[in-house]
């Protein structure tokens, strides 16, 4: 199984196939503020914090708007963290905000306010996980560095093992295998990583992979195969979100977002009826620090 699993990376080295997607991200791609020469380190750590688990087209405008209020980490830093889960609105996860608020304190603090460009360095600020750091140094530093994400994996899955889907994360075996994709060449390396998850996006994507589209179809193993079905095991799956404690989460939020003074906890009795479900997600907003008591009242965080 070893010895299959590495003449398969070889084919796919031998194929080219770093060098082919970055040839085609290189010939058009679509103009995402973030790919955008000279676009600051600290836009891209933006983006990435807001790109997790949120789709593309939600993030652009919310990233505009933050980096025209906040355009350097000293700027964050310098207001309250309710703020940032204020301007965070509908994002989503609105932990994220948190994070990164405190992501800016620790930049300002320890790094002069540069959004470092060291791995290790990146993975110390809060709320930075190795995709994350992974992808601020590919990108926004040019640095030669794998990133992974879950395009980047589903493209890795068929193109390399051939098989239909990813499966659960092997973070370490990914890594390594995107590594051993990767021209050589620091600028084409870094064509190469956005490449992939751009191939991912929009060409073989998770249900109508658009082979025709595909720069690298005829080096792909799954394709080769003949498209068998995947039968190993499933990545984990969310939970719907309609009547669950996120969208109870999401409600209060709501309402202390829309309020520039502590709303009455009456108010928010009024927002959910099941007052047990509802106390358990307050109690999780309270522990996350998404929210603070305020006597009979409940805010934004202010410290």
């Amino acid at each position: 199984m070893a010895s299959a699993y590495a003449e398969q990376v070889q084919r796919a080295a031998d194929a080219g196939i770093g060098e082919s997607v970055a040839a085609w991200f290189a010939a058009g791609h679509r103009p995402l503020p973030w790919r955008a020469t000279g676009f600051p380190a600290w836009g891209v750590l933006v983006s990435e914090f807001m790109l997790q688990q949120t789709p593309v087209a939600r993030v652009i405008p919310r990233l505009a708007e933050w980096l025209e209020r906040w355009p350097e980490p000293a700027a964050l830093a310098a207001v309250p963290p309710g703020e940032a889960v204020r301007a965070w609105d509908r994002l989503g996860y609105p932990r994220r905000a948190l994070n990164l608020h405190a992501a800016s304190v620790a930049i300002t603090e320890r790094h002069a306010g540069v959004v470092p460009e060291d791995i290790e360095a990146l993975l110390a600020l809060p709320g930075v996980g190795p995709y994350t750091a992974r992808a601020v140094a590919a990108f926004a530093y040019g640095i030669r560095v794998p990133v992974v994400d879950v395009n980047v994996r589903r493209v890795l899955a068929r193109a390399v093992r051939g098989v239909g889907e990813p499966g659960p994360a092997r973070t370490t075996e990914e890594l390594a295998l995107m590594e051993s994709l990767l021209p050589a060449d620091a600028p084409t390396a870094r064509l190469a990583n956005a490449g992939m998850m751009e191939l991912g996006q929009t060409v073989c994507t998770a249900r109508t992979p658009d082979c025709a589209r595909c720069p690298i179809a005829a080096a792909c193993a799954w394709r080769a195969a003949g498209y068998p079905a995947y039968t190993g095991p499933a990545a984990p799956r969310q939970k719907p979100y309609a009547g669950s404690d996120r969208e109870v989460r999401g409600r209060i939020l709501r309402e202390l977002r829309a309020s520039e003074l502590p709303v009455p906890a009456s108010r928010v009795a009024e927002l959910w009826a099941d007052a047990v479900q509802r106390e358990r997600a307050l109690a999780g907003l309270l522990a996350d620090g998404l929210a603070v008591a305020v006597d009979d009242a409940y805010a934004l965080p202010t410290a």
